[in-house]
């Protein structure tokens, strides 16, 4: 090849613009004027095809990469949804847990009630902050010669029996006697087993103390009615009693209790199991029941009260 074309070419490899490469071409093919347009032209319609063809790349590969990214988006937000609804899950498995090991932990495995040091942190916490009502009541049972059962029949009878009044317990005394408004779990559970053969109750919000005796002996009466014969059959020519002894509190200023509830708490006990026993030994068949107030801080008998059996009418 002669000399002077090799030197154009090496040349036209070192072209960056378009200008540069319209001066060469003016410079090195010596078109005329109507060559050199169409050859202009002609290299415009390449690059513009070019650079259409690159920008439809361009795009089609943003909405790959879009697609893509919005695909994977909505993996990654289903994954972390389901993340979310697995550790919510989660948690409320071991709230549960908790509240149900909670539970379990203030309760009586035999009957199910509140055990005993449960019940009286509500009874103090009642006496502590209850303002609305007049009177409340503490009482407390005991299954009448007990020991004659079990020495009788045999312990797996005794827990039958401990079982059964307990549930009647549960029945008879409730939280909706008196209550305006019902107040959930903590309204309901009002019940405790004592220790042994013996139980104590709460009942709040009453009117008067007549009602507290009406209660109390509605749940007297249910143990003796009930069909003993069905939980063992040599039950049916012994029923089952219980004794009961219940202490009436007129509640008066919240002011009077909040600085001393825990040490009223433990006397309305004492002063209700004392009547217990008083029952057990008249061998009465009534609930006895004495009202008290609390004055300075300190609980007194009221003037005029009746103490021991509280005969009322038989309302069944």
């Amino acid at each position: 090849m002669p000399e002077e074309m090799t030197l154009p070419t090496a040349k036209l490899s070192m072209l960056r613009t378009l200008d540069e490469l319209r001066e060469w071409v003016r410079q090195n093919l010596k078109l005329d004027l109507l060559g050199e347009a169409q050859l202009f032209e002609a290299i415009d319609q390449v690059l513009a095809r070019q650079r259409q063809m690159v920008e439809e790349s361009k795009h089609d590969a943003i909405q790959a990469l879009t697609e893509g990214f919005t695909a994977k988006l909505g993996r990654l937000q289903t994954q972390l949804s389901e993340k979310d609804v697995t550790v919510s899950n989660v948690a409320r498995y071991f709230e549960d847990v908790v509240a149900d090991l909670t539970d379990k932990s203030h309760r009586d495995p035999k009957t199910k009630l509140l055990n005993f040091n449960w019940f009286m942190e509500r009874v103090e916490s009642y006496l502590a902050v209850e303002q609305r009502v007049r009177w409340c009541s503490v009482g407390v049972v005991d299954i009448t010669s007990f020991k004659r059962y079990n020495d009788t029949f045999g312990h797996a009878v005794g827990d039958q029996i401990i079982e059964r009044v307990a549930r009647i317990l549960s029945d008879q005394i409730r939280s909706d006697d008196f209550l305006a408004v019902e107040r959930g779990t903590e309204a309901r559970d009002l019940h405790a087993r004592f220790g042994g053969d013996e139980y104590c109750f709460l009942i709040p919000q009453l009117p008067g103390c007549v009602e507290a005796t009406e209660i109390a002996e509605r749940f007297r009466q249910a143990v003796a009615a009930h069909d003993w014969g069905s939980e063992d059959e040599r039950l049916a020519d012994n029923p089952v009693s219980v004794d009961v002894g219940v202490v009436c509190l007129r509640m008066g200023p919240v002011a009077e209790r909040r600085g001393v509830a825990r040490q009223l708490a433990a006397e309305l006990i004492q002063r209700a199991d004392t009547l217990m026993y008083e029952a057990k030994s008249g061998r009465s068949d009534r609930v006895h029941v004495t009202a008290v107030a609390v004055e300075s801080g300190v609980i007194v008998d009221i003037t005029g009260a009746r103490r021991g059996p509280k005969r009322i009418e038989n309302r069944r």
